[in-house]
């Protein structure tokens, strides 16, 4: 089978899903905006075919770049896993006559207001929300909603670029820096536990599924220094009563939405009010969390995956043997970090139980915002999901991370 897959080479883990294509039989096309020659041995050995592009976003250089596989050989699939390439993606494949994600099943994980009006309109739990294009249509959400509102991107990734506003005053100073957009995303900002459940599916039904929560919830976490944020893969997904509500769920949202065989990543909030959906995007997740599933459960995650789109079937098992879980901990300012206090200590307590860590001592800083991989981070397992939790809560107060600007 002969699959196209776009940029193998950025971030850091792109280049496990071209590897497990290649393992379960693939010939693997690759589009990418790297030079072949910066491609390292053993990328390029996975990589049967490659097209260097400008932009991998960009519709028409990455339709020419399917064209000119098309012109080698018969292309069967044609594979994206980063939001922002997603689209393309789509829009490429259905043009070409490619199976796979359909553009609007895409766009619908893309917008944001149109993805929660078709899962409203369909049952599924979700904050209020809407599509605003001026600041009438601000005023007119929260005068029948109220505060606190959430302003984002209509197709934003993660937190990026979403604001908790409070107030009128705030209303309009977040709305300005949108500055030409066409339209944003106003929500009802919901109170309670955030977490995020993730799926693989095949031909529209779950294959494999992971649940994770997030301590704190990810707006503070993305805006406030002190704070070491973590999240966590539980490995009670088959035993918590919970999780089977979660699990429904999740399939009704991958449903309504015409997921067919893809990996989607759905955030969730635990409300007053009950579970509610909070917004899914048609691909795997950000942020080392696959990683995480992969050591939790004893799985080669990104071979199930591959096993989904080139044969239909996973034969993949989770062990649920692990909670797994990932801290940030973030520099106490802008600048270089010079030293890294307590690693040491927290070795010496959990060392078994410590999966990787990565203490940058002589970079420079990155900010907050970029995410919880930006600066130091450490990555635990434990068969105990409480004691794991405490185990990451240690390592918050122990290991300290020092600047100077």
């Amino acid at each position: 089978m002969n699959i196209v897959f776009v940029e193998p080479n950025f971030p850091r883990n792109q280049r496990e899903f071209a590897r497990a294509l290649h393992e379960v039989g693939a010939t693997v096309f690759a589009v990418g905006e790297t030079p072949w020659e910066w491609l390292d041995e053993q990328l390029q050995s996975w990589v049967a075919h490659y097209y260097q592009v400008g932009s991998v976003t960009d519709v028409d250089q990455l339709r020419m770049a399917v064209e000119h596989f098309q012109s080698i050989a018969w292309i069967d699939g044609m594979e994206a896993t980063i939001e922002s390439h997603l689209l393309p993606a789509a829009i490429v494949r259905e043009a070409l006559g490619i199976p796979g994600t359909s553009v609007r099943t895409t766009w619908l994980c893309r917008d944001k207001p149109a993805m929660k009006e078709a899962l409203r309109a369909a049952g599924v739990p979700t904050a209020a929300s809407a599509a605003a294009h001026d600041i009438e249509d601000l005023r007119d959400f929260v005068d029948e909603h109220g505060y606190p509102v959430i302003l984002k991107p209509r197709d934003g990734a993660g937190a990026a670029g979403t604001t908790r506003v409070d107030s009128f005053r705030e209303l309009i100073e977040v709305a300005a820096t949108f500055g030409a957009t066409e339209s944003i995303a106003i929500e009802e900002f919901v109170e309670g536990h955030e977490g995020f459940y993730d799926t693989l599916s095949v031909d529209g039904r779950v294959a494999l599924d992971f649940a994770s929560h997030y301590y704190p919830g990810v707006l503070e976490a993305m805006r406030t220094r002190w704070v070491s944020p973590q999240y966590i893969s539980t490995n009670r997904v088959d035993s918590a009563p919970f999780y089977g509500e979660l699990r429904a769920l999740g399939e009704r949202v991958n449903e309504v939405l015409g997921i067919q065989t893809a990996a989607t990543h759905m955030e969730y909030f635990v409300s007053p009010k009950g579970l509610r959906f909070s917004e899914i995007g048609a691909r795997p997740p950000g942020v080392g969390g696959w990683d995480l599933y992969a050591a939790g459960n004893e799985i080669d995650i990104y071979r199930a995956w591959a096993d989904a789109i080139v044969h239909h079937q996973v034969w993949h098992v989770p062990s649920r043997a692990y909670a797994a879980g990932l801290i940030a901990l973030r520099p106490d300012r802008d600048g270089i970090i010079t030293s890294i206090e307590g690693y040491d200590d927290i070795t010496s307590r959990y060392g078994e139980w410590i999966m990787d860590a990565h203490l940058p001592v002589g970079a420079a800083t990155q900010p907050i915002e970029a995410g919880y991989m930006a600066n130091a981070w450490i990555r635990m397992k434990h068969p105990d999901y409480d004691a794991l939790r405490a185990m990451l809560d240690d390592v918050g107060k122990t290991v300290k991370v020092h600047a100077e600007a």
